[in-house]
């Protein structure tokens, strides 16, 4: 408009809008303008604003630019622990940045991170050479380790002699496992067993416990069950804003679907990403069972319901070092073959004189002292069985009443502090 027929300042005024002065200004800076407004990655941006942290952004444009030119796919995890390395390596006292302040970074520079596309051939599962020379390699240029996730399936028996479940006894469950690379989110277990309504899961408020329990045909992990848990899993990484790669072996159970925020992916059946880490949580459960003692307790052998609460326990045991192993052994590092001695299960089995030791009663020792007798009257130290009935009460409490699934990791770490004392 500048270069056609000569128009003054005041009918340009007019025609935009604005004052007389500012027509002035932005013709004296007009080549300034001109040249920023072409570096400008978004050309629909109306203000010039920078970012408070300009060393930053600069160093962090330069590697989105390089990946770029590499032609390798970034997702905003990616960009986000990039900042992160580069925040650090800068000495920032903060290192950790913000969503906003990336969103705001993407939105100077016209950044749009997309996930990968499903692959035509994710739906079949690659031969392992395949996945080693072709599959794998790209996934890893695709997705941080966060977001890089593993599910699986593992049986575990219940109790025999267990009483209020609706179950016979020595019944099985099979769990639904699901973590990511670095053990830094592990999805809330999935138990599936064979009783579709067991009593003692009457009353509780299944909603927010720490764990879900559904009943399946011999307690096994059908196409609709799972296609359920899929749904859930796809609305949690919604709810996060995240788009996650998700690892499973084929099976007749497990369908694939195309879900906005997680890409399905088949492994080869030798890959068995999840089977250190399922042997791993089945130590801890053996060891809280073995824990259990009926004597102290003044109950019988544990319910299903009771079951469920230890094996959510077992799966806050395992640890996210053991976790990111198995991932390392499967190929997902470079010195996959050094992990291979991290992925020896916990035992969780108690000797028998420990299990004598930790049976033993205290009768006889009512918490008062010996010496003089000051006439009041002295509080008397509770049984350990008095103990373990009012732990149990305040447990039956949370299942009637909570509000929220982690309510019972303050619970779970107060029951390990009471196995320690006693």
């Amino acid at each position: 408009m500048l270069e056609g027929p000569k128009v003054s300042q005041s009918e340009l005024a007019k025609r935009f809008g604005v004052s007389q002065p500012q027509i002035c200004r932005i013709i004296k800076n007009k080549e300034r303008i001109l040249s920023e407004w072409h570096r400008n990655g978004d050309p629909e941006r109306k203000r010039k604003r920078e970012g408070k942290d300009a060393a930053l952004e600069a160093a962090l444009l330069r590697w989105v630019e390089g990946a770029r030119a590499a032609d390798l796919p970034g997702t905003g995890s990616l960009l986000h622990l990039k900042a992160k390395h580069l925040a650090e390596a800068l000495g920032r006292p903060d290192p950790e940045p913000s969503s906003g302040w990336l969103a705001r970074f993407g939105a100077r520079h016209n950044l749009v991170f997309k996930k990968p596309p499903a692959e035509k051939g994710d739906a079949e599962q690659p031969t392992a050479e395949h996945w080693a020379s072709v599959v794998l390699p790209g996934l890893l240029r695709s997705y941080a380790p966060s977001e890089i996730y593993v599910c699986g399936e593992t049986g575990v028996l219940l109790p025999t002699g267990s009483s209020g479940t609706g179950e016979s006894a020595g019944d099985r469950l099979t769990l639904l496992l699901c973590t990511n690379a670095d053990g830094s989110e592990k999805a809330p277990l999935r138990a599936v067993g064979e009783s579709p309504r067991p009593r003692c899961l009457q009353g509780v408020n299944l909603g927010q416990m720490p764990w879900s329990y559904r009943a399946g045909s011999l307690a096994g992990v059908t196409a609709p069950l799972f296609t359920e848990w899929l749904r859930e899993f796809n609305e949690g990484m919604q709810r996060q804003g995240k788009s996650v790669l998700l690892l499973l072996t084929k099976h007749e159970a497990h369908p694939y679907l195309q879900l906005s925020n997680v890409r399905m992916v088949f492994v080869p059946p030798a890959t068995a990403l999840d089977r250190g880490i399922a042997n791993d949580l089945k130590g801890h459960y053996r060891r809280r069972l073995l824990r259990w003692l009926p004597a102290e307790r003044g109950v019988g052998q544990p319910t299903l319901l009771d079951a469920l609460h230890m094996l959510a326990q077992a799966w806050g045991d395992v640890r996210p070092g053991l976790i990111a192993s198995c991932f390392r052994a499967a190929g997902f590092s470079p010195d996959a073959g050094a992990e291979a001695s991290a992925l020896t299960p916990v035992s969780g089995l108690l000797s028998q004189e420990e299990l004598e030791r930790n049976g033993e009663t205290a009768d006889g020792d009512e918490g008062t002292s010996e010496g003089e007798d000051t006439g009041e009257l002295v509080q008397p130290c509770p049984s350990e069985r008095e103990v373990w009935g009012s732990l149990a009460t305040l447990r039956r409490y949370l299942e009637c009443r909570a509000t929220s699934p982690d309510l019972f990791q303050a619970f779970y770490e107060l029951e390990d502090v009471l196995h320690m004392v006693s």
